[in-house]
């Protein structure tokens, strides 16, 4: 019986490890502490970032966190994340759910739980303006993107010969693109929109049309939880049938949605 004891701690002790989120039940434990606790970015535009003049943090995720909680009928807290922090935070129970310009792949899916997409978008470059041309152009040289990130591996997939440096966050590694410690910038589009955007230099960079991957983003979950994970799915499927989700991506881009959040995923 000892031995199946020792066993047993140790196989636990290994799930610990490797970050495996252990199930429970999220849509019942947020009830009662009346609090949803959801992990976002706040230096992300437009999907998580600090108001200048409420200090408070905004953005399309900050939005769909608002309307599960919303209809779960409890109180909504904030939380910043990174992109590799954002899972750590998820299986140690710090936060309730990610909602931070997370892609969802099947690495991730074997730690933790995804809604149906939410947002889609491509990966691509933000580069000074008239310097690239073609994917070729990057060869060999140094590319920035977030630490956790897809596009750390998509890079590497893409650039073989380039050397990826991998920062904290997105703004660190748009900062070493206009200092010239790098040629370029990978994430997600939308990101870089972002970070274009929101630079007084802004029309000195562009971001040429060279995709390297498709990037539908997830609300992440924890492992197991699935009273939780159907509720967010019956949530944001009602929102895409009330007009709601339509009405949150014109708040904070520009066209015509170009994808819909459906159970076909």
């Amino acid at each position: 019986m000892k031995k199946v004891g020792l066993f047993l701690l140790a196989v636990m002790f290994i799930l610990g490890v490797a970050g495996v989120s252990r199930a429970g039940d999220t849509f019942v434990d947020a009830k009662k502490k009346g609090v949803l606790v959801c992990g976002v970015k706040d230096s992300t535009k437009p999907f998580g970032f600090i108001d200048e003049k409420t200090r408070s943090i905004v953005g399309y995720d900050v939005d769909f966190c608002a309307a599960i909680a919303k209809k779960l009928g409890v109180k909504l807290e904030l939380k910043p994340v990174t992109s590799s922090t954002r899972m750590p935070d998820l299986v140690t129970g710090k936060i309730d759910l990610i909602a931070a310009t997370m892609t969802k792949n099947e690495e991730r899916a074997k730690q933790i739980d995804f809604s149906y997409m939410y947002f889609y978008t491509e990966q691509k470059f933000l580069t000074r303006k008239g310097t690239v041309k073609t994917l070729a152009d990057l060869g060999g040289k140094k590319i920035g993107t977030s630490k956790g990130s897809t596009s750390e591996q998509n890079a590497k997939k893409a650039l073989p010969t380039a050397t990826i440096l991998s920062f904290d966050d997105y703004p660190p590694a748009f900062l070493a693109l206009q200092q010239g410690r790098v040629a370029a910038v990978t994430t997600d589009e939308s990101i870089l929109v972002g970070l274009m955007n929101a630079s007084k230099d802004k029309n000195n960079y562009e971001i040429p049309n060279i995709p390297i991957s498709k990037e539908p983003y997830g609300l992440g979950m924890r492992k197991g939880d699935k009273n939780f994970v159907n509720f967010v799915n019956k949530t944001i499927l009602a929102m895409e049938k009330s007009g709601e989700a339509d009405k949150i991506y014109k708040k904070w881009f520009p066209g015509k949605r170009l994808f819909k959040i459906t159970d076909k995923q």
